[in-house]
Protein backbone atom coordinates (compact mmCIF):
# COMPACT_ATOMS: atom_id res chain seq x y z
CA UNK A 1 0.00 0.00 0.00
CA UNK A 2 1.40 3.42 -1.13
CA UNK A 3 1.97 6.36 2.12
CA UNK A 4 -0.69 8.38 0.64
CA UNK A 5 -3.03 5.03 0.66
CA UNK A 6 -1.81 4.51 4.54
CA UNK A 7 -2.58 7.83 5.27
CA UNK A 8 -5.96 8.11 3.67
CA UNK A 9 -7.08 4.64 5.56
CA UNK A 10 -5.44 6.16 9.20
CA UNK A 11 -7.99 9.43 8.56
CA UNK A 12 -10.85 7.32 7.51
CA UNK A 13 -10.00 5.11 10.33
CA UNK A 14 -10.35 7.98 13.40
CA UNK A 15 -13.88 9.39 11.59
CA UNK A 16 -17.10 9.72 13.58
CA UNK A 17 -19.20 7.08 12.80
CA UNK A 18 -21.49 9.86 12.29
CA UNK A 19 -18.94 11.00 8.99
CA UNK A 20 -18.58 7.40 7.08
CA UNK A 21 -21.32 8.32 4.72
CA UNK A 22 -20.22 11.41 3.74
CA UNK A 23 -16.82 10.02 2.93
CA UNK A 24 -17.94 7.49 1.12
CA UNK A 25 -20.47 9.58 -0.59
CA UNK A 26 -17.71 12.17 -1.78
CA UNK A 27 -15.28 9.58 -2.63
CA UNK A 28 -17.99 8.14 -4.71
CA UNK A 29 -17.90 11.45 -6.41
CA UNK A 30 -14.55 12.00 -7.11
CA UNK A 31 -14.57 8.26 -8.80
CA UNK A 32 -17.63 9.86 -11.48
CA UNK A 33 -16.28 13.25 -11.41
CA UNK A 34 -12.69 11.90 -12.78
CA UNK A 35 -12.05 13.23 -16.37
CA UNK A 36 -10.09 10.35 -18.53
CA UNK A 37 -7.84 13.14 -20.43
CA UNK A 38 -7.62 10.13 -23.69
CA UNK A 39 -11.25 10.05 -24.19
CA UNK A 40 -12.29 11.92 -27.40
CA UNK A 41 -13.10 15.76 -27.50
CA UNK A 42 -16.75 14.99 -28.74
CA UNK A 43 -17.32 13.08 -25.83
CA UNK A 44 -16.24 14.84 -22.78
CA UNK A 45 -18.20 17.33 -21.13
CA UNK A 46 -16.25 20.13 -20.06
CA UNK A 47 -19.06 22.64 -18.89
CA UNK A 48 -22.40 23.79 -18.50
CA UNK A 49 -22.47 25.41 -22.18
CA UNK A 50 -20.66 22.13 -23.70
CA UNK A 51 -23.14 19.77 -22.26
CA UNK A 52 -25.90 22.13 -23.49
CA UNK A 53 -24.66 22.09 -26.88
CA UNK A 54 -23.74 18.20 -26.94
CA UNK A 55 -28.09 17.89 -25.76
CA UNK A 56 -28.89 20.17 -28.42
CA UNK A 57 -26.78 18.56 -31.03
CA UNK A 58 -28.33 15.57 -30.11
CA UNK A 59 -32.39 17.21 -30.46
CA UNK A 60 -30.97 18.32 -34.07
CA UNK A 61 -29.51 14.48 -35.17
CA UNK A 62 -32.84 13.31 -33.91
CA UNK A 63 -35.07 15.95 -35.85
CA UNK A 64 -32.94 15.23 -39.00
CA UNK A 65 -33.36 11.58 -38.26
CA UNK A 66 -29.46 11.13 -38.14
CA UNK A 67 -30.02 8.33 -35.45
CA UNK A 68 -28.10 4.81 -34.75
CA UNK A 69 -29.88 1.43 -33.20
CA UNK A 70 -28.59 0.19 -29.86
CA UNK A 71 -26.38 -2.23 -31.71
CA UNK A 72 -24.92 0.42 -33.73
CA UNK A 73 -23.64 2.63 -30.56
CA UNK A 74 -22.62 -0.53 -28.52
CA UNK A 75 -20.36 -1.43 -31.26
CA UNK A 76 -19.26 2.41 -31.93
CA UNK A 77 -18.33 2.72 -27.87
CA UNK A 78 -16.19 0.02 -28.34
CA UNK A 79 -14.16 1.26 -30.49
CA UNK A 80 -13.27 4.41 -28.33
Amino acid sequence: MSIEKQRLYNEIDTLPEELTNQVINFIEYLKISYVDTDAPDNIMIKSKKDLKEKLQKGINDINKNRVYSIEEVFSKMDNI
